[in-house]
């Protein structure tokens, strides 16, 4: 998450089944550490070098059955240089008021962990995937 002021900066998502806002990011390329992930997935879709990350928590998907878990490391930083792009393969980099985002379409996993990155303190969501309805499950959040 890249703030400046009372804005951050989202992906205008337009594919892969979702239309909506996003924040930055992606897979880590082994053997990149997470923190050299962010600042690349950063610069590869909004064109920013970002610095000074601050690490705000844990997103995770666990799926029982599959004995599977899928893990998101989330950071926020004020801290950035460069010009934006006009467009990128995750869709066109936007400026966009904290104060907007109860009215954009955001996916409810992105929506949900969104106010802790204003917060003081870190995160985990925990989330117990149900392969049933093919949706989550159990939503567990604690704020540490």
């Amino acid at each position: 998450m890249i703030q400046n002021e009372n804005k951050i900066l989202l992906l205008d998502r337009k594919h892969d089944g979702f239309s909506g806002f996003i924040p930055p990011g992606g897979k880590v390329d082994f053997p990149e550490s997470f923190v050299e992930c962010a600042i690349r997935e950063v610069k590869e879709e909004t064109g920013l070098e970002v610095t000074n990350l601050i690490f705000k928590g844990i997103y995770e998907y666990v799926n029982l059955k599959k004995n599977d878990r899928y893990i998101i490391f989330n950071y926020i930083t004020k801290d950035f240089r460069g010009q934006l792009l006009k467009d990128s393969p995750e869709g066109k980099p936007v400026w966009v008021d904290i104060s907007e985002l109860d009215h954009l379409p955001i996916q409810k996993s992105i929506r949900r962990r969104m106010p802790l990155f204003f917060k003081e303190g870190t995160f985990e969501i925990h989330v117990t995937w149900d392969n049933e309805k093919n949706d989550e499950g159990e939503v567990i959040i604690r704020e540490t």
